[in-house]
């Protein structure tokens, strides 16, 4: 691998062309091969992006909600195969949902439950925008996974329990109601304490929106040439939970990979588990528990929100981490894809 000079300077040419504006890591081992912090944290007061900004991450998060869930595996609090009509009492979980449904099923995005934000543009509520769903219903009123039930309560199922994929953000946020069933914390206080801080992700969390945190990076929606910027604030729920919406540094996301690759955070059977290909997505790629499988042998995940763009993977067997965070839209995939052909290089 060459060439991690020149990629700075594009990287850096692309920020000053309002093109990308993030944090970028890419580590092999204990070798750092590229750190750059580029573009603005914060329009308004024009602070910059460094090493040290947390990023909104959207389903990145999910990485995280699956490590929690399989610490309960550990604990003895749960089981894979555990149905969830099992774990959570009939008003608060979906009435649509099959008695079938598992944890498995919810982990690999093989439920079938209906979506309360769903993705697929062949099924009939299908959002395009994520952002037009707080529009009746203020974002700042979504802290709990109870506070989403109501918008996929009666969602109808898209497919049977196990008899495919088809990505389900209601699925991780009824993981995330299931966490506060079996532990009796808040889902963000289990999935800090059960993942973050045991993965040593001591500069992350789940920061709300309405709250001054320093070293946080303002997402910021598309905008026309000449107009004022605009910030996600209305756009994305107010606080994360098992969907998505936690926020951390690059770094943060690479000792997170590394302690599930590793098998430091879960011990080797469970870390077997979470890596395992349990349902084909597309030729050589495939879905873990909260993990996405590719056939060079890399996991991990991506996400996407209003202002905020995520990509993250880990290549066991090279030791290797590519971490890209975004404050903007639009800007993701060629970054992406000039780090990979670095990497290849």
């Amino acid at each position: 691998m060459t060439g991690w000079t020149d990629v700075e300077r594009e990287l850096t040419a692309l920020a000053e062309q309002d093109r990308f504006s993030g944090s970028v890591l890419v580590a092999q081992g204990d070798r750092t091969l590229l750190a750059c912090a580029v573009g603005a944290a914060d329009r308004a007061s024009g602070t910059p992006v460094t090493a040290g900004t947390r990023f909104a991450l959207a389903s990145l998060s999910k990485m995280f909600t699956a490590a929690a869930v399989l610490s309960c595996v550990r604990d003895g609090l749960l089981a894979p195969g555990d149905r969830v009509v099992d774990l959570v009492p009939a008003e608060r979980r979906p009435r649509t949902m099959a008695d079938e449904v598992t944890v498995h099923h919810l982990l690999t995005h093989s439920s079938g439950i209906g979506d309360y934000a769903e993705e697929h543009e062949d099924v009939a509520n299908y959002v395009e925008d994520y952002g037009s769903l707080w529009v009746d219903r203020p974002a700042y009123s979504m802290e709990r996974p109870l506070d989403f039930l109501p918008m996929y309560a009666d969602a109808p199922a898209v497919m049977a329990p196990g008899t495919g994929f088809h990505y389900s953000n209601a699925g991780y946020v009824l993981l995330g109601q299931i966490l506060e069933e079996v532990t009796g914390q808040s889902v963000v206080e289990a999935i800090t304490d059960r993942a973050m801080v045991p993965a040593g992700m001591a500069d992350s969390g789940y920061f709300r929106l309405d709250e001054a945190h320093p070293d946080v990076a303002v997402g910021y929606l598309p905008r026309e040439p000449g107009s004022p910027s605009r910030t996600n604030v209305f756009s994305v729920p107010v606080v994360g939970g098992g969907d998505g919406g936690a926020f951390a540094t690059a770094g943060d996301i690479d000792r997170f990979l590394r302690a599930i690759a590793t098998g430091r955070l879960l011990g080797d059977d469970l870390t077997v588990l979470m890596q395992t290909r349990h349902v084909p997505i597309t030729e050589g790629f495939w879905i873990g528990y909260g993990l996405f499988l590719r056939a060079d042998g890399s996991l991990g995940h991506g996400g996407g929100d209003p202002g905020v763009e995520t990509m993250a993977r880990h290549w066991p067997d090279r030791d290797l981490t590519i971490v890209v965070l975004c404050n903007v839209e639009d800007a993701l995939t060629p970054v992406w894809e000039l780090l990979l052909s670095a990497a290849a290089a």
